[in-house]
């Protein structure tokens, strides 16, 4: 288990010098010319040349990068050129809330559609089965920006049950805050994910050890929940780490509809105004997030099942 441990960590690091490598080269790829925007409609040649300098832009793309990654060897992330505040300050500012988002949508996403899952596996071909089947393929057909927006319409304007912009001041006003946000972009995960484990389930049931213990008359239930679910789950916790990118790419729409901070509306304005620093910073600790994520999925898996150490 520590050789694996080992092999995925280095395995993460190469995955993000080689993302941030080619995110750096999109980012520098795209047209315009950032100190012209930054500066507005007339700028003099001296500013435009006094921005490049300050931005790093007048070097070469390979010194650009070798200084980048240097920066990141002693956590410097660079300075924001509107504010001169270092970059890692304005994102980690923003970075709990987006990750407080995160995690509401796939606790309750998970708490849902696991039992849901389970419950339709034991009971194939219910009433309660086909109904979960509609709904769960109608909430992963509807993309969540859409879903924000109807949930928006629906529990805020027009029912004024729940807030409908802002984070909030304080635990349980922050709490229902997030309630909305939470729900649009969870919604289809509770779909996708209560299929999986209905998948899984109805595949593990039908193996030798469940029929043996059926046989010495263990419960359905804790058969459920002691020897099948552990094994059910493997797919749902490699996909829920897999889809740390979806939930960072959903976050920011979400927090564009809901008018919240985080780093979904902070990429959004550091994108128009070609503020590379800010850009650069925001997909660095994605980029991170993502491959911590799908790590520490992997991790889960082999401490599950020890036959995926000999995967990799």
């Amino acid at each position: 288990m520590l050789l694996y441990v080992l092999k995925r960590i280095v395995l993460a690091i190469a995955n993000i010098v080689i993302a941030v490598t080619l995110l750096f080269l999109m980012i520098r790829a795209v047209p315009g010319d950032a100190a012209a925007i930054l500066l507005g409609p007339r700028p003099t040649p001296e500013m435009k040349a006094l921005l490049h300098q300050q931005m790093g832009l007048d070097k070469p793309l390979v010194m650009q990068i070798t200084t980048f990654f240097g920066g990141l060897l002693h956590g410097d992330l660079g300075f924001d050129v509107f504010s001169q505040r270092p970059v890692a300050d304005i994102v980690f500012e923003q970075l709990p809330y987006t990750i407080e988002l995160v995690l509401v949508s796939i606790f309750w996403a998970v708490a849902v559609a696991v039992p849901l899952g389970c419950y339709s596996a034991m009971r194939r071909n219910s009433l309660i089965d086909q109904v979960a089947g509609i709904v769960t393929v109608a909430t992963i057909a509807i993309p969540s920006f859409v879903m924000a927006v109807y949930a928006l319409l629906i529990f805020a304007v027009t029912l004024h049950w729940l807030p409908a912009i802002g984070a909030g001041n304080g635990f349980w006003d922050g709490l229902i805050h997030l309630v909305l946000p939470g729900f649009a972009i969870g919604i289809g995960w509770v779909g996708y994910i209560s299929r999986l484990v209905k998948a899984s389930m109805l595949e593990i049931l039908g193996e030798n050890h469940i029929r043996m213990a059926r046989s010495f008359g263990i419960s359905e239930w804790r058969i459920v929940a002691r020897y099948a679910l552990p094994l059910a789950i493997l797919p749902t916790v490699t996909i829920l780490g897999v889809g740390i990118a979806w939930l960072l790419s959903s976050a920011v729409f979400i927090e564009v509809v809901f008018a919240r901070p985080g780093i979904g509306a902070l990429i959004v304005s550091a994108v128009n105004t070609r503020n590379y620093p800010i850009v650069m910073g925001i997909v660095l600790v994605s980029t991170f997030l993502i491959v911590a994520a799908t790590t520490l999925s992997d991790l889960v898996n082999a401490f599950l099942d020890p036959r995926t150490r000999e995967k990799l």
